[in-house]
């Protein structure tokens, strides 16, 4: 995607045909399947691996260091140790958060003031094939992107076919993938696709997933020039305006049952 962020403040942007052709593809991919690689995204494959490391880091910490962070109750949003997260992670928020550039030029005033959420992941070796390591589920996000172990290949795409594909992992790339809010705002031309984890291997695996949030208190529907365009026949699918925060909170109370019982 550098041709897109290299010019996407340019007002001549789309009479260049490379600058076309990356938007035609990334057009293509939102609407077919709702997943896409991303490279040339202006962030360092030594941070994406870095980050990957201090996850592991964490995950191999004693159990009574990790429970000092246990979601329930919350009781923090970041470990002391290793040594050096904090200041990693902030950097990586922080190019991420620039990477997905300003939310008012596609929100506007209709749910404004967004916010981010990360999750570090891990996913424990298995020995048995197949074993579910995340259910399918669909992100409730704008968009998420995803910094996964290059040698691990665990997430899994549901395609048109129905047909689980692996999302195998390229090297200093994120996967990015469409979530419910951003279907809403596209009145459904935009696919939030149903995806899981399968961890075959023996190896511990983790996972940085960036959440791109529209406002907590905001109103999401389908943006004008949606309804407009795409008059919202596409699958049978009508949406309707709903409260973010309330959605939001009942796929955490669903999702977290344990969280949502302690307290």
């Amino acid at each position: 995607i550098s041709p897109l962020l290299l010019k996407c403040d340019g007002s001549d942007m789309m009479e260049d045909a490379g600058m076309a052709e990356v938007v035609r593809k990334l057009d293509q991919a939102c609407r077919d399947i709702g997943f896409f690689y991303v490279i040339g995204h202006g962030i360092s494959e030594d941070l994406l691996n870095k980050v990957k490391d201090v996850s592991h880091q964490f995950f191999e910490l004693p159990y009574e260091e990790k429970l000092k962070i246990n979601i329930s109750p919350a009781t923090g949003y970041r470990p002391e140790n290793p040594q050096g997260y904090k200041e990693l992670m902030n950097e990586y928020i922080k190019l991420c958060t620039a990477l997905g550039g300003s939310p008012y030029e596609f929100e506007g005033k209709m749910v404004g003031d967004p916010f981010w959420e990360m999750r570090i992941i891990g996913y424990p070796g298995v020995k048995s094939e197949n074993e579910i390591g995340c259910g399918a589920h669909t992100d409730y996000s704008l968009l998420t992107l995803i910094n996964q172990d290059d040698d691990k290949t665990a997430l899994q795409v549901r395609d048109l076919a129905g047909d689980w594909i692996s999302a195998i992992p390229i090297p200093g790339s994120f996967i990015c993938n469409i979530g419910d809010m951003l279907k809403i705002l596209s009145n459904g031309v935009c696919e939030s696709t149903l995806h899981r984890v399968i961890n075959n291997s023996p190896r511990y695996r983790v996972c940085v997933a960036f959440f791109y949030e529209p406002n907590f208190d905001g109103m999401v529907e389908p943006l004008d020039i949606f309804k407009e365009k795409y008059p919202g026949i596409k699958r049978s699918q009508v949406f309707k305006r709903l409260d973010y925060g309330e959605y939001l909170v009942n796929k955490v109370q669903t999702t977290f049952a344990n969280l949502v019982e302690h307290n």
